[in-house]
């Protein structure tokens, strides 16, 4: 009996090694990937996130929450920030603010969301809101590794803000069991574009 309750857990707590590189072979940071179950439907997970006003950058660059999650925007400098979205999935303004705001923001619909600042236009921040609860984002060597996952079918899919086309049409079926599976990614991307901070701000006042 013992050793089918291990065993049980072991194909329970199911996981997905994945890695993601870039059409020349490089590792990829800041890609989502993520597992949504082939058949039934994806358990929800309640979610937290903060995503932080530091030396006027949003950190993290790139967060991924399960729809139906919590995120707040601490400022953490000591200058005020605008945060704002107006992408389809999740609309806010939050007006010139320091600290932490009284209350945090609900993504409730799947989508990308991409934040800025009104005040700093280099400053900029994206959110992958999924149906799912699997989901992890690349370091720099281009690594993620899913957890939790129960026993069987996954469809998996990646996104990255320089993404060329849909994540659909990197679609990848993957059987996840009591073994580790392991995923492999190469994606096409656009040029880099990310804003770098104005160097007439670099002493923490505004332009």
């Amino acid at each position: 009996m013992f050793a089918l309750l291990v065993l049980s857990a072991t194909v329970r707590a199911g996981e997905i090694a994945a890695t993601v590189t870039d059409q020349r072979g490089a590792p990829v940071e800041d890609a989502v990937v993520y597992a949504t179950p082939r058949s039934g439907k994806a358990p929800q997970r309640a979610q937290s996130a903060l995503i932080a006003h530091q030396n006027q950058q949003f950190v993290p660059y790139v967060t991924a929450v399960q729809a139906g999650s919590l995120i707040n925007l601490p400022n953490l400098d000591p200058v005020k920030h605008h945060a704002y979205s107006i992408s389809p999935a999740k609309k806010f303004d939050l007006p010139l603010y320091s600290g932490t705001p009284k209350e945090p923001l609900l993504f409730d619909k799947p989508g990308i969301v991409t934040i800025g600042c009104n005040i700093h236009d280099w400053m900029l921040a994206y959110v992958c809101v999924l149906e799912t609860p699997f989901f992890a984002v690349t370091g720099a060597d281009g690594r993620a590794q899913l957890r939790g996952l129960a026993a069987g079918a996954y469809d998996v899919e990646v996104w990255q803000p320089r993404l060329k086309g849909e994540p659909s049409a990197n679609r990848q079926q993957i059987i996840v069991g009591g073994i580790p599976a392991k995923i492999v990614f190469a994606v096409d991307l656009r040029p880099g574009f990310r804003p770098q901070r104005n160097p007439a701000a670099s002493n923490g006042m505004y332009r």
